[in-house]
């Protein structure tokens, strides 16, 4: 006999259609949950669905609160947990000052298993129920951050950081040893469960030409017909001014920065790339014929002061693009505070970010990111239920601010404005509650 679990509430999740987003609002809505499978069965009016289900008056209710997607992180850090708020320089000072020596520590397989925790709690308190994340250069972080993921049956993509020079003795590897370790791990943990693997060769500077052509070597050769089995590739790209003039320096016959990674086929539609503030034209067209992905960290760029990103040239180019937190660059796992400041940086560059695109780029979109639409990032029938309880009462503040809200674009507007980790009331991944905030 099939069981299901409801739940009712506020609900709020979107579509996409002819390129536009359409937000999908049920004031008093009910989603009924597959206890086997995890997954939704069907979503809508409670008062519609109520004769269909007759268990669903024995639902979890949610009052004043919202049901929404789980949110989704593109571009985050967990080794970079405990450098998250480090004072003072700009990238390549602060990778060096900060992340590179932190990083050395996840050699010790108990203080990376330590850290993995951590972040994975801190994300879901937050309400993200799945990232892409770097690990190190070390092939056991990567082990120690699938293996606490899936515990906490979390979908997470990861990889081993593939870094062969410019940086720390103690993190370079050499080629053959990152392709093997890489291969080793892809056997391993793609597509085991809930877990994908994203081939990470940091950035250009810190990968020989020889290392880049190993991490394109891996991605053909998990290759086939329907692309590659979910296989990700992920790095970042025009993040920095000193950044980009280094690259041009060690890659003096790549005709720009894209172009590197274009060179040596580690573009594609199942490439992300990070940051993305200083494209040139011609790097927006190859991006967007490609079909490569961006993912973009205002938090990170802000505290950084490397620059800040276009989303109406991203736009006009047809580019796939979604947002991140970037922690540690960032400073917060928030995603309420990441479209906060997105939204700030739009308005610095005479564009407004609408609050229901907002909502889009740290769901949907995101999931069309990791090409992983068809699991999550909405309430469509037979996506995964991981998805969170919003608290609209969560502090004086929103509460008194949201009798003001007219509609739900309102409310978004004013949850992502106003909001933090303190809204999010109750997470849920596969239709089971991980996570429940403590009562003041």
């Amino acid at each position: 006999m099939i069981e299901y679990n409801h739940y009712r509430g506020s609900i709020y999740h979107c579509f996409e259609s002819g390129g536009e987003v359409e937000p999908i609002y049920i004031e008093d809505g009910l989603m009924v949950v597959d206890v086997d499978s995890g997954k939704i069965v069907e979503v809508g009016a409670f008062n519609e669905l109520f004769s269909k289900w007759p268990n669903a008056n024995s639902s979890n209710h949610f009052k004043d609160s919202l049901i929404m997607p789980g949110f989704i992180d593109t571009h985050v850090h967990y080794p970079q947990y405990k450098v998250i708020a480090s004072y003072g320089t700009s990238l390549l000072d602060w990778l060096n000052k900060y992340t590179f020596i932190e990083e050395q520590k996840f050699c010790d397989e108990a203080y990376a298993s330590t850290v993995a925790d951590l972040f994975l709690d801190e994300l879901i308190k937050n309400g993200t129920t799945t990232a892409m994340t770097f690990c190190t250069s070390y092939k056991q972080s990567v082990d120690i951050f699938f293996t606490a993921a899936e515990k906490k049956n979390l979908r997470m993509i990861a990889g081993k950081v593939m870094m062969d020079r410019n940086a720390p003795e103690g993190l370079c590897d050499n080629s053959d040893d990152s392709y093997f370790d890489s291969k080793e791990l892809i056997e391993k943990w793609h597509n085991k469960g809930r877990m994908s693997y994203a081939v990470t060769p940091r950035f250009a500077p810190t990968s020989s030409s020889e290392q880049l052509k190993q991490a394109a070597k891996l991605l053909d050769e998990y290759s086939d017909t329907n692309g590659n089995k979910g296989l990700l590739m992920q790095t970042h790209l025009n993040e920095n001014i000193d950044e980009i003039e280094w690259v041009k320096e060690l890659f003096p016959d790549s005709k720009n920065y894209f172009d590197v990674y274009d060179s040596f086929n580690l573009s594609g539609t199942n490439s992300v790339f990070g940051h993305c503030i200083y494209n040139t034209d011609e790097e927006y067209k190859r991006i967007a014929d490609s079909g490569s992905k961006v993912s973009l960290c205002p938090r990170s760029n802000l505290f950084l002061g490397s620059g800040l990103f276009e989303v109406d040239k991203l736009e006009a180019f047809g580019i796939d693009f979604a947002l991140a937190s970037d922690v540690g660059g960032g400073d917060s796992f928030s995603m309420f505070q990441v479209m906060n400041e997105a939204y700030k940086i739009c308005r610095l560059n005479d564009y407004n970010l609408d609050p229901v695109k907002a909502f889009y780029l740290t769901t949907l979109a995101a999931a069309k990111v990791l090409n992983m639409e068809d699991h999550i990032g909405n309430f469509d029938s037979n996506k995964e239920a991981d998805f969170i309880v919003i608290d609209l009462k969560a502090t004086e503040l929103i509460k008194n601010k949201l009798e003001t809200s007219n509609n739900i674009s309102d409310i978004l507007f004013n949850l992502m404005t106003l909001g933090d980790d303190r809204l999010i009331k109750e997470v849920y991944i596969l239709g089971q509650n991980i996570y429940k905030k403590k009562e003041a």
